[in-house]
């Protein structure tokens, strides 16, 4: 099958999705019958799903694609492929239409939250198709979450800590993971070029309408201004880490998401990260020790399109805490991370590598690793003071059962890190247990 463009008009109308929660975890450990007819929606900007693509398919496998703008299409180029240039409002009908003419029985895609992504889970779901979702790792670092029905604020995990840990009981030990390499000029080459290559078919998708709320050209222009500024940002987040570490100096970490992320606008109560930032200063300046100090951490994989840092220093000026609150722009968040007393987290997976080191976290929306017993209960104001500490046991019956459920080694900015999720990808489709490294 060769390119195929679907262009539906009319009312179509986009059902509200229902929650994930009925999709039963059992299902994760159910073989499947040999060989599949899968179907890959919106992936990463970047290789992923073309390169999950080709191994699918190399495993005998048969595999469509559908392209929603030209980015899409430029990183698929495989056989395969449906063009949808339709409106949003049109896209379930055509969807509902590809899964007939397809006859797929499964359904893989990065993001259960996109537009396009919402209305598809609800359709599957009607039609018994199964829905995996991708999204990064919950446990951090190098690892990739390929979760069945949702994922976060839509998982069908429970948040009962007593069932994870009678769970954790029936489980082979954690297999030995080993660390993966990640670039972030990688990341913002790949991002540039699929935007690029959107830009430049708007004619032929004319109704695109994109997840991210800024334009191509804005994203662009951001990630060139950091790339442009790379050295100096390197170099000034080196001497606050080395005089953080250097002082002895007691400091918590706020980690920041991505103004994008849909994680934030569905499964936290705030509109964005601006609104975070906020509230956590606010209540940094209020409660925390004056001794005490706020590193606001920027995430890897921020376009630069806001200066966070200019937000930030702002924020601390408003609430009388400016000398106590840093910026780190760059850098790895794990050595920040180990210095620290605790995390601060709307919902970031960033607070599970906290966890995993006995660091206390809070979390401030929904977040699938938000249990009794391993987050702080306390409340934000009284964090600041009185951080509770995860209870070691419960966090490691977490942590064996994300492993055992929906998390696969590896990452997705780098050769090895990405042959590494493809290799156990194609595993965890094929309802095999990840694979020894």
């Amino acid at each position: 099958m060769r390119s195929k463009s679907f262009k539906m008009h009319g009312n179509s109308s986009i059902s509200t999705v229902s929650s994930l929660n009925e999709v039963m975890a059992s299902e994760m450990a159910q073989s499947v019958s040999l060989p599949m007819r899968i179907l890959l929606l919106q992936g990463l900007m970047g290789p992923l799903f073309r390169r999950l693509g080709q191994d699918l398919i190399a495993a005998g496998h048969t595999v469509f694609k559908v392209n929603f703008n030209g980015g899409d299409r430029a990183f698929w180029r495989l056989p395969n492929s449906f063009n949808y240039q339709g409106k949003l409002s049109d896209w379930p009908k055509a969807f509902d239409l590809i899964l007939t003419e397809t006859g797929v029985s499964d359904v893989v895609l990065f993001g259960d939250c996109r537009d396009y992504h919402l209305p598809a889970i609800q359709i599957c779901r009607d039609r018994g198709v199964k829905i995996h979702v991708f999204e990064e790792g919950y446990i951090r670092p190098d690892w990739v979450t390929l979760e069945l029905g949702g994922v976060n604020g839509n998982s069908s995990l429970p948040r009962d800590p007593a069932w994870y840990r009678r769970t954790a009981s029936t489980l082979p030990p954690v297999p030995v993971h080993a660390q993966v390499p990640s670039s972030f000029r990688r990341r913002a080459i790949e991002g540039l070029l699929y935007n690029a290559a959107d830009l430049l078919t708007r004619w032929q998708f004319p109704n695109w309408s994109n997840h991210r709320p800024w334009h191509p050209v804005v994203e662009g222009m951001g990630w060139w201004r950091k790339l442009w500024r790379s050295k100096e940002r390197e170099e000034s987040s080196s001497r606050l880490m080395a005089q953080l570490a250097e002082s002895k100096t007691e400091y918590f970490v706020f980690p920041l998401q991505l103004d994008s992320d849909y994680q934030i606008r569905l499964h936290s109560p705030f509109a964005g990260v601006a609104d975070a930032l906020r509230l956590v200063i606010e209540s940094f300046a209020g409660h925390a020790p004056q001794h005490i100090r706020l590193v606001v951490k920027e995430h890897p994989l921020d376009n630069g399109v806001r200066d966070w840092r200019q937000v930030t220093f702002d924020m601390a000026n408003l609430f009388g805490a400016q000398g106590r609150v840093d910026y780190l722009a760059t850098g790895d968040i794990v050595p920040i991370t180990r210095g620290s007393r605790g995390i601060v987290t709307i919902n970031s997976t960033s607070g599970t590598f906290a966890l995993a080191e006995g660091l206390p976290v809070v979390v401030l929306g929904q977040a699938v690793y938000d249990i009794v017993d391993i987050t702080h209960k306390g409340g934000l104001d009284r964090f600041w003071t009185n951080p509770q500490p995860p209870d070691a046991q419960t966090f490691e019956a977490f942590y064996k059962v994300m492993v055992d459920r929906c998390l696969i080694p590896g990452g997705f900015y780098s050769d090895e890190a990405l042959a590494k999720v493809l290799r156990h990808a194609v595993a965890r489709l094929e309802g095999r247990a990840i694979l020894p490294e």
